[in-house]
């Protein structure tokens, strides 16, 4: 598929913009923050005070009359799949960005920390349908194509379906993987599909948020139409009913979420389309690697 000069020469702006920042500051931290898969045997060595004797490798002991343990090497093979909600919420922003712009920078810095550390990829859009499902692979040219589907994939529809997305998953990947779940996460009935995702791949909540969102100005009375449905409502922003009942409503909103993602045993990075999205991701991995 040929791309749109345009779209060659933001991919790699992009490119040159998100690798400078990976490597400058971003990739030692993720390489902390992501434990390997288990421990691979690596050779004998003979045993000396202060080895651990639960390393003792009893049958060669006995074979040479000499004390021998076990080394062993962490395996740092990871896989990481970044899941991606390209439905009609994303095209909403009052910044520079509109949220799904934001998550395919997020998505970006994420596939080069993992090319960088030798890890495989792999790409998955959903909306109310699974869009697309790029199967996990190492190299350069598997970062390309993510960054080429991201900007260039043109969704088949406007809704959200996360449970969808996420039965998808569970059933895609085979082994262990690190799951970046990119969404504003403003579907609902997902819960109980994400705890047993989470039970079987170390899973992540990249929460979305726009500012006009989160504190909607008193502008006097204006028309608002859901991205995903098309339907109109309109409100009188500068009613004190209103603004106290939409922060009851925001209010409740993060707090059903927080606990369920918490129950869920999912971690979190909330990440505001008018502020710095690499702050998050690194104070996430400075956290993880302290584990």
């Amino acid at each position: 598929m040929s791309l749109p000069p345009e779209l060659v020469k933001k991919i790699k702006l992009l490119e040159i913009q998100t690798r400078k920042r990976v490597n400058n500051m971003f990739l030692g931290e993720y390489h902390s923050a992501f434990k390997g898969q288990g421990m691979t045997f690596s050779e004998f060595r003979e045993y000396v005070p202060g080895d651990d004797v639960r390393k003792i490798a009893w049958p060669l002991t006995a074979r040479t009359g000499k004390v021998y343990i076990k080394q062993y090497d962490e395996e740092r093979e990871m896989t990481v799949m970044l899941a991606v909600d390209v439905s009609g919420s994303q095209d909403f922003g009052s910044s520079q960005y509109f949220k799904g712009e934001v998550a395919a920078h997020v998505a970006a810095l994420l596939s080069f920390a993992a090319v960088g550390n030798k890890d495989s990829v792999g790409l998955l859009l959903f909306s109310d349908q699974i869009e697309l499902f790029v199967p996990p692979k190492k190299g350069r040219g598997q970062v390309m194509r993510i960054l080429r589907e991201l900007y260039y994939h043109k969704p088949g529809s406007r809704g959200t379906d996360m449970t969808l997305a996420l039965e998808h998953l569970q059933s895609a990947l085979k082994k262990k993987a690190h799951v970046f779940v990119i969404s504003d996460f403003l579907d609902q009935g997902f819960e109980s599909q994400l705890r047993r995702l989470s039970k079987k791949h170390d899973t992540v909540a990249v929460v979305l948020e726009d500012k006009l969102e989160l504190n909607i100005p008193k502008i006097g009375v204006v028309d608002f139409e859901d991205p995903e449905t098309g339907e109109l409502i309109t409100v009188d922003t500068s009613s004190p009913i209103f603004q106290k009942e939409y922060k009851v409503y925001l209010d409740g909103l993060k707090s059903v979420r927080k606990t369920e993602l918490r129950r869920s045993q999912v971690d979190t990075i909330d990440i505001r389309t008018d502020e710095d999205l690499v702050t998050p991701l690194l104070q996430f991995f400075q956290r993880r690697s302290r584990r």
